[in-house]
């Protein structure tokens, strides 16, 4: 299998017509031309990034610095070693985005969602400043936190060795794979910490955090709408490559995955958060990754419910629970997702 080149990001020569485009292995000339789009979805996306732009100043979170000093010891190492990790995973994705994806794919107005995901990541590692800021005098305590803490740091490599294996010559089938890893990244590796900061809010605790990780939330289901679709396109371009071997692979990374995030769950919350067993977590992320194979044309793994639904009504921007977060955020429905538009 050869070596996939990076694009070239000036290309006069191009005789590429839209028809022609593809989502990586293609030939464009370079311009971002949004009147001139093969994937519609990617139109879509950019529309719907567009609006649910947001501000993290624009998030209140005085109350936040009373609640923390009242936390109890296991919700407030809870918080940080959440917080902690949420920092690393989007320092990690701002960089891999421009760094190890965006240069292979050749689709233009693909690369323009990417840059805005870029954009919107290291947007969110500006939102965990503000976060840290309002509890913390001392900030290097939580942003060091993977130097301490074993279990932090061995699930900042493992995440961190997926994209560096990932790396080097890269053939079709990294890319693929690559696609894959980010899909789970956005659509996994985020979600035990989502719903242990929506513990505490749900609680009545830490208010202006909860807001802030809806939001963050928000994108990221963006993001993985669009490793979803940038999976379907090429799985239409080229389904050779779809065979019984990369499945293989993707199911491998999936069950390491849930493993991985389960485990994560099990030790940031230690049987002491109210409504947080090991078995709800582990269920939650199992019930997580069948959605997320499905999306992708591929059967469920573990056929469960899920278990602790209150969490997408307090992620939702669309319920009529609007006393439940504090803020003076203005009116940002308007980006809500609809599935169905993709």
């Amino acid at each position: 299998m050869s070596n996939i080149e990076k694009k070239v990001i000036y290309n006069p020569d191009s005789k590429e017509n839209i028809n022609d485009r593809r989502t990586f292995g293609g030939n464009p000339d370079g311009m971002i031309n949004f009147t001139r789009c093969k994937y519609e979805w990617a139109t879509k996306l950019w529309d719907m990034m567009e609006a649910n732009t947001w501000f993290p100043r624009e998030v209140q979170m005085t109350g936040d610095a009373k609640d923390y000093k009242f936390l109890t010891p296991a919700e407030k190492r809870m918080y940080d070693l959440v917080l902690s990790q949420l920092i690393f995973m989007d320092s990690l994705q701002t960089n891999n985005l421009m760094d190890n994806i965006n240069p292979y794919i050749t689709a233009p107005e693909i690369n323009a969602c990417l840059s805005r995901q870029s954009y919107e990541e290291a947007n969110h590692s500006k939102s965990y400043a503000v976060m840290v800021e309002s509890i913390s005098d001392n900030t290097d305590k939580i942003y060091d936190m993977w130097k301490n803490d074993a279990k932090l740091r061995e699930k900042n490599n493992f995440i961190a060795g997926v994209y560096k294996n990932l790396s080097g010559d890269i053939t079709d089938e990294k890319i693929v794979l690559a696609m894959f890893a980010n899909q789970v990244l956005e659509g996994l590796y985020f979600y035990s910490g989502f719903a242990a900061m929506y513990a505490l809010g749900k609680s009545g605790k830490m208010l202006g955090s909860s807001q802030m990780i809806r939001f963050i939330q928000r994108d990221e289901v963006t993001h993985l709408l669009m490793f979803q679709n940038l999976i379907n396109s090429t799985r239409k371009e080229r389904p050779e490559l779809f065979t019984q071997e990369l499945e293989a692979k993707v199911r491998d990374m999936f069950r390491t995955a849930v493993d991985l995030e389960a485990s994560w769950g099990a030790y940031i919350t230690q049987g002491q958060i109210l409504g947080f067993t090991d078995k709800i977590i582990r269920q939650y992320i199992e019930y997580l990754a069948d959605q997320r194979l499905e999306a992708v044309g591929y059967k469920s793994m573990y056929n469960v419910k899920h278990p602790i639904p209150w969490v997408d009504g307090y992620a939702s921007f669309n319920d009529q629970r609007t006393n439940f977060f504090e803020g003076n955020v203005v009116n940002y429905s308007k980006g809500s997702l609809d599935f169905d538009d993709f």
